[in-house]
């Protein structure tokens, strides 16, 4: 779906007339958050959202794998496959899985990291030790209380914020903000904006750190790009930052197409796209994550570039001290409770 313009804008004769249907949405969530989770016997690290749509979890993700690498940890992704009808538990295989099998972003992410693809957590769990994980990185679900959470990482655009601050939907709002925060151990705030800071000085009151992080372009998406004109389009929660994350590359975008988050581009949508490009020699660029929707499907051209980001925190240094000390705090729990 796309993402109500209101959401992002003051508060609407909309969103007040919804706000009924989101204190019931939200009750719900908050009661069903409250229930205790199933201890899945090694450290669980969930990378999620406060809100519907994107804002970076899965780039947090891959940096949290490179760094749990380098702290001698064999991390599994696990994720419920959002788009992909297989149910799991299920290990993703590029060489056989389509984004219509597993999802985009596990299909995306499977490049780089072992990803558990199941729709009941627990079975992916063990699907994820069965491979050698030590640690299970979530891909989402901190809403969802099936699995007991050692650290949930939230991670926010600093650009965007969390619009109206409404629960769904009324606004962007998965639950009640008050209860996201009593659960969350940290706040990851992508970019340079300031329209998260309210969120990180509730959780500095908590003794919460706020990590800034910056999405930087790859070198050799840049090198692909640069001097030519192109046309860009998205099917992500904000297409709008793809479109200024490649003007700021310095990448000339003469026309964009944004789509729905998680589309799923019809063979005539793909036609068009090429038709127009052709039609104004403009060279086709999308996210990884609209190309990992396009693997594997017929009619789909060589020839549209992958614009690649990666994750870039300002402290480093604070990031991987957090990540050992929780890691210490999951496992000396684990110890002393046996």
């Amino acid at each position: 779906m796309r993402e109500p313009a209101f959401w992002y804008r003051p508060r609407s004769l909309t969103s007040y007339a919804l706000q009924p249907l989101g204190l019931l949405y939200g009750a719900l969530t908050e009661r069903r958050m409250l229930r205790k989770g199933a201890d899945a016997g090694i450290p669980v690290i969930c990378v999620g959202n406060y809100h519907v749509g994107g804002a970076g979890k899965t780039p947090t993700v891959l940096a949290l794998t490179k760094l749990l690498r380098e702290l001698g940890e064999t991390p599994v992704v696990l994720s419920r496959g959002y788009g992909g009808h297989l149910k799991g538990p299920v290990m993703v295989d590029r060489a056989r899985h389509t984004a219509a099998d597993v999802g985009d972003e596990p299909l995306m992410m499977a490049r780089d990291v072992p990803v558990a693809v199941a729709r009941d957590r627990l079975d992916g769990v063990a699907l994820a030790k069965s491979q050698g994980a030590t640690v299970v990185l979530m891909d989402d679900g901190f809403q969802n209380p099936r699995l007991l959470k050692d650290a949930s990482l939230i991670v926010i655009d600093s650009e965007r914020g969390l619009g109206n601050g409404e629960v769904f939907p009324a606004g962007p709002l998965r639950a009640p903000l008050k209860a996201q925060l009593a659960r969350t151990d940290a706040l990851v705030l992508i970019g340079d904006g300031r329209a998260a800071n309210e969120v990180a000085a509730e959780l500095a009151k908590r003794d919460k750190p706020e990590l800034r992080a910056r999405l930087k372009p790859d070198a050799a998406s840049l090198s692909q790009l640069l001097g030519k004109r192109v046309l860009a389009f998205a099917g992500i929660g904000d297409p709008e930052r793809f479109f200024r994350s490649l003007r700021a590359g310095g990448i000339d975008v003469a026309r964009t197409r944004p789509f729905a988050d998680h589309h799923m581009f019809s063979r005539e949508e793909i036609a068009a796209l090429v038709a127009d490009a052709r039609r104004e020699q403009l060279t086709l660029v999308t996210t990884e994550k609209d190309l990992a929707r396009l693997h594997g499907r017929e009619g789909v051209p060589d020839g549209i570039v992958p614009f690649a980001v990666q994750l870039e925190f300002d402290e480093p240094a604070v990031l991987r001290q957090l990540i050992s000390d929780q890691l210490y705090k999951a496992r000396e729990r684990r110890f002393s409770s046996r």
